[in-house]
């Protein structure tokens, strides 16, 4: 068996599965051997006895025929060429699922250890680990299997539902509230204060951000990523929504559930957006606008006001992405048609002139 980087890493146990076995965790079915064993993932090119590899990217179709995996993941129809095959609607998902499977294990849980602070009236579920180094504010209350990691800072009041995972130097503010099955990569603050002043003459009075953030079941926040506290009441982010790291959520905001927000995003204060909206790398939002459900907005785009839901947009400002393909096609020609425009316009003004010149005879 050829080794790899993705050498199964559970312990103790047999992590060998047959296709059988892995079709019916899929929900797919098996074209070939079903008794044939595989323990974990490679790619088409470098997977080899023992391993399943995939095919999502009909582009990569004729390197199902020389992969030396014992089986391959393909879409109904795929030709197999002759290899073992489990056969699923989405072999990217499937994928993924089985990465989870063979590589993912639940975390042992270690309690709490040396050198955590714990305050005053914290109430802790079962089965959780606070590593060394992590603070635990007065009256925080955490839920079953929680793992705070070295560096996270919990403020007094916090509420963690649970399978909650905060990595190393996460910041919860006061009183913000996160639901169950919620990660956290490192350095993301949630509930900092929202960007709120008032003018005072030539000077700003800072506006108290009394409000809190809430973070529903099953969203994923990436590293260095923050989301401000509302002023009053609280900013949302709604269930199941993954957000990437370098993240900006001004206060006040209301993301739907289910979104996909990439690297760098800026969304300010008091916008709502839609339930499964996605934004591009870089977008910026304008605040106390509305983006509807399915939404698509290119990487790099401003949005300066309202979108109606099941829109793709694209561009600076924002507008519909076939005319944005059209117009960005447009643009590296604009010096040739500045030049062209030159041109007629100096024909056109001799022409004017010799017009003239012949009228005047």
């Amino acid at each position: 068996m050829r080794t790899s980087l993705l050498a199964p890493h559970h312990e103790g146990d047999d992590v060998g599965k047959t296709l059988k076995e892995v079709a019916e965790y899929l929900g797919g079915r098996v074209i070939g051997d079903e008794q044939a064993v595989v323990s974990g993932l490679g790619t088409l090119d470098d997977a080899g006895e023992g391993q399943i590899t995939f095919l999502a990217n009909p582009k990569y179709a004729q390197k199902v025929a020389t992969t030396k995996a014992t089986a391959v993941i393909l879409p109904p129809g795929a030709p197999g060429h002759g290899r073992n095959v489990v056969e699923v609607a989405n072999p990217y998902l499937a994928f993924a699922k089985l990465l989870t499977l063979f590589y993912v294990t639940p975390p042992k849980p270690l309690g709490v250890m040396d050198g955590a602070i714990i305050g005053k009236g914290v109430v802790m579920g079962e089965n959780i680990s606070i590593h060394s180094g992590a603070h635990v504010a007065d009256g925080v209350k955490m839920g079953n299997r929680v793992t705070l990691h070295p560096g996270v800072v919990l403020y007094p009041g916090v509420e963690l539902g649970d399978d909650v995972t905060l990595h190393a130097n996460v910041v919860i503010r006061e009183r913000c509230r996160i639901g169950s099955r919620v990660t956290v990569h490192s350095g993301t603050v949630i509930g900092t204060d929202g960007f709120g002043y008032a003018p005072d003459g030539k000077e700003w009075y800072k506006i108290p951000q009394i409000g809190i953030v809430i973070l529903e079941d099953d969203v994923e926040i990436g590293s260095n990523t923050v989301i401000d506290r509302a002023a009053l009441e609280a900013t949302i982010v709604k269930r199941g929504t993954k957000i990437d790291n370098l993240v900006q959520i001004a206060h006040n905001c209301v993301i739907g559930e289910n979104c996909m927000i990439v690297s760098q995003v800026g969304i300010s204060g008091s916008t709502k957006v839609g339930n499964h909206v996605t934004m591009g790398g870089q977008v910026g939002v304008a605040g106390h606008i509305q983006i509807g459900d399915n939404v698509m907005v290119g990487a790099k785009s401003g949005v300066p006001g309202n979108i109606p839901a099941n829109q793709i947009v694209s561009g600076i400002p924002a507008f519909a992405h076939r005319d944005w393909l059209k117009a960005s096609g447009v643009f590296p020609k604009l010096p040739e048609y500045r030049r062209t425009l030159a041109s007629l316009e100096k024909r056109v003004m001799e022409l004017e002139e010799k017009l003239k010149a012949a009228e005047g005879k």
